[in-house]
């Protein structure tokens, strides 16, 4: 059985105890979280797809921890002119674990 459920504006495909990484989300780690926008909803017998939303489909998870992704350099250079800009940046995630979906 596998969703597909909008999580702070993206896309995912999940199953039942599937960890994965999502935009960070202002939550305690340990928390409980309900998901309402199921897209799609699959089992072995038949698939629910929704316009645009499932009616009473649900996804819940726990929020395992708090990270960041590796550094993006941004390196600017214009030759012979004396410009050089260096600038990183570190994406923030919440890595949940999916428990039910229903």
């Amino acid at each position: 059985m596998y969703a597909v459920v909008d999580i702070a504006g993206e896309q995912f495909k999940v199953s039942k105890s599937d960890k994965i990484f999502v935009p960070k989300l202002e939550t305690e780690v340990g928390s409980k979280l309900t998901f309402d926008k199921v897209l799609l909803l699959s089992d072995d017998k038949q698939t629910k797809i929704g316009t645009p939303h499932l009616d009473g489909a649900s996804v819940h998870a726990k929020v395992l921890s708090h990270t960041k992704d590796d550094k993006v350099v941004v390196f600017k250079k214009k030759k012979r002119k004396g410009y050089r800009v260096k600038r990183g940046h570190r994406q923030q995630y919440t890595e949940i674990e999916i428990t039910k979906i229903g």
